[in-house]
């Protein structure tokens, strides 16, 4: 097998080769570029110590020195040269207490993680697969090196990282693999949150998020979402559902799909299925919904009561929700506040169905904020087509409607909160006399109420008219008392 390697990355291996040393490209840009993917980092592995390679390329970085790594800078990129090593025993399911160096490539091979991550190149020796990688890759099997118990004792992350690259490869896990998954999954505990958070969020945005099902089988999810779990378990005997809490969970989260937010036309989504956006912007957009979805019903478990007919109920569980879920997003899975934020706000008014008049619509929108209803659109979709048949169409109609006023109301260009009202306090303080304070906020309030009514009414006499009016209402009251 020929990889058509970075003009870089030969220049590093040919340095390293031309001065007396084995190096290939090694680990997961192998590994994509056999998939047919496009590597994100290039990552190449030595003979040489890492001394020796500091002194071959004029700016390196000591990256990690203690554990044999180099960054070696080139032109604007920079790429990672590790000494092939053995790892010591691991005393914290993360950091090997000793590591040495070795000549020997296989040795250095048999450390990782995965047999798909195990495989090395160089144009010279060609492919090196001394773990059978490339025909676990033919079979879509992820499969630990060696003894999978060893290889999970040494990092427990990798417990995770196993469901993380079934579900972005469409792979399943090795029965073995699974089996010691399963055995050592509480010693996910030892692992930070930022490293599970990373892992789980990889596997959240997926183009199999359904690999969630797997983590709660095999009691993973247990120990790092327990949450996830009870709504596994609660059934809702309602027919407006046909799954429990965490099934409709999971096609929710599924009904979320990265072409949605790239703007792709819905006619091709069946044709074209997921495709990454190149905006940052996107991603993150995508990141929000994902997470938004997982979210959105996680409160249902303790809001659930039946009535006198059987039917189960949910009452106010997108407050509880959303309580849980920034909860969970802050202090167990570390995320910046911009993401609880916005996630939070999704989960909140995910079940939001205002009456279908353009008024109470611009009521909404002020309150909520008109950046935030693009993305509730597609939550509550996703919701819908992830709920049983009763009275879909009726709801979708009702969806299409809603978005439908929604986007006239912006076309129309109508006022939708105090920053676009034709006056603003300082005019207030100015024309009136007032001085500012909660009275310039309680006119302005009326105003707004009154102009999010009628939008024909944001005119700038006119408003200045009727907060003299209501200046002279409340000297009147005032006076009265």
């Amino acid at each position: 097998m020929h990889i058509d390697l970075p003009k870089d990355v030969k220049i590093i291996i040919g340095t390293l080769e031309n001065a007396g040393f084995e190096a290939y490209a090694v680990g997961g840009c192998v590994r994509d570029f056999i998939l047919g993917r496009v590597p994100k980092d290039w990552d190449i592995t030595t003979s040489a110590k890492p001394l020796e390679v500091k002194s071959l390329f004029r700016r390196t970085v000591d990256t990690g020195l203690k554990h044999g790594t180099i960054t070696v800078l080139l032109g604007k990129e920079a790429y990672e040269v590790t000494t092939y090593r053995i790892d010591g025993t691991y005393e914290d399911s993360r950091h090997p207490s000793s590591v040495t160096f070795t000549p020997n490539l296989s040795e250095d091979l048999r450390r990782r993680d995965f047999t798909i991550n195990a495989m090395a190149y160089n144009d010279r020796e060609g492919l090196v697969d001394d773990f059978s990688g490339m025909e676990d890759i033919r079979l879509g099997i992820i499969r630990a090196v060696g003894n999978p118990e060893e290889r999970f004792h040494e990092d427990a992350l990798r417990i995770l990282r196993a469901f993380r690259f079934a579900a972005q490869l469409g792979f399943r896990i090795e029965e073995e693999t699974e089996k010691a998954a399963r055995d050592l999954r509480e010693t996910l505990g030892n692992i930070s949150a930022e490293r599970i958070r990373d892992e789980f969020t990889k596997l959240l945005l997926s183009p199999h998020p359904e690999t969630l099902r797997s983590l709660y089988q095999c009691g993973i999810s247990a120990v790092i979402l327990p949450e996830f779990d009870r709504c596994m378990e609660t059934d809702q005997k309602n027919p407006h559902h046909a799954y429990s809490v965490g099934e409709h969970t999971i096609r929710a989260i599924q009904n979320i799909r990265e072409i949605d937010v790239a703007g792709e036309s819905p006619e091709n989504r069946e044709a074209y299925g997921t495709i990454p956006s190149e905006s940052e912007e996107d991603r993150k957009r995508f990141r929000y919904l994902r997470l938004a979805m997982l979210f959105h019903d996680m409160g249902k478990p303790a809001c659930l009561t039946t009535d006198d007919e059987g039917i189960d109920h949910f009452y106010r569980h997108p407050d509880l929700s959303e309580r849980m879920a920034r909860t969970i997003l802050k202090e167990r899975l570390k995320e910046d506040n911009k993401t609880v934020d916005v996630v939070c706000s999704l989960v909140r008014y995910h079940d939001l169905k205002p009456k279908l008049d353009p008024g109470n619509i611009r009521k909404q929108i002020s309150k909520i904020g008109k950046e935030l209803f693009p993305l509730l659109f597609q939550v509550q979709r996703a919701d819908i087509l992830a709920q049983s048949d009763y009275q879909r169409e009726e709801k979708l109609q009702y969806q299409d409607r809603f978005e439908e006023i929604y986007r006239q109301i912006l076309e129309e260009g109508d006022c939708v909160s105090m920053q676009e009202l034709a006056i603003n306090g300082n005019d207030l303080i100015r024309d009136l006399n007032l001085k500012g304070g909660k009275e310039v906020g309680r006119i302005l309030n009326e105003l707004l109420d009154m102009v999010l009514g009628d939008p024909s009414l944001n005119e700038r006499g006119f408003l200045l008219s009727k907060a003299q009016e209501m200046c002279g209402s409340a000297d009147r009251k005032e006076e009265g008392s």
